[in-house]
C-alpha cells in the first residue's frame, strides 16, 4: 500500500510505517497531522488516480523532528575585478512518520 501525497507543493511517496523528510513544517515534534491532498492511492489490488485529489483518502502522520540539510556554498568571482563573495545555506526540514493511509 502506497500514496503519492502534496506536501508544501511537493510530491512525496509515502508508505505506512516510512519516514519522510520534507520541507519545514508548523507543527511541533510528536504532533499528530493530517494531509488530505492525495494525488495517487493504491492498496495492493486497486489503484485510484485524483481528478486532481482522490475523494475520501489522507495520510496520517506523526512529525519526529526538525532540522537543517547540509550546508550549500554559494560562491561569486568576477575575474581580474577583486570581487569574491562567499555564503552558505542551510536548507529547514522536518522529519515526519506515516502512522497510515485511509482509502
Amino acid at each position: 500500500m502506497y500514496a503519492i501525497v502534496n506536501i508544501s507543493d511537493q510530491q512525496f511517496r509515502v508508505e505506512p510505517d516510512s519516514s519522510v523528510i520534507v520541507p519545514l513544517l508548523k507543527a511541533e515534534p510528536g504532533e499528530a497531522i493530517t494531509f488530505d491532498e492525495v494525488l495517487l492511492y493504491n492498496d495492493g489490488s486497486e489503484t485510484r488516480i485524483g481528478k486532481p485529489m482522490v475523494e475520501g483518502c489522507s495520510v496520517a502522520a506523526e512529525v519526529v523532528k526538525h532540522g537543517l540539510g547540509k550546508k550549500v556554498s554559494v560562491f561569486k568571482k568576477k575575474r581580474r575585478q577583486g570581487y569574491r563573495r562567499n555564503k552558505g545555506h542551510r536548507q529547514a526540514f522536518t522529519e515526519i512518520v506515516i502512522k497510515g493511509i485511509s482509502g
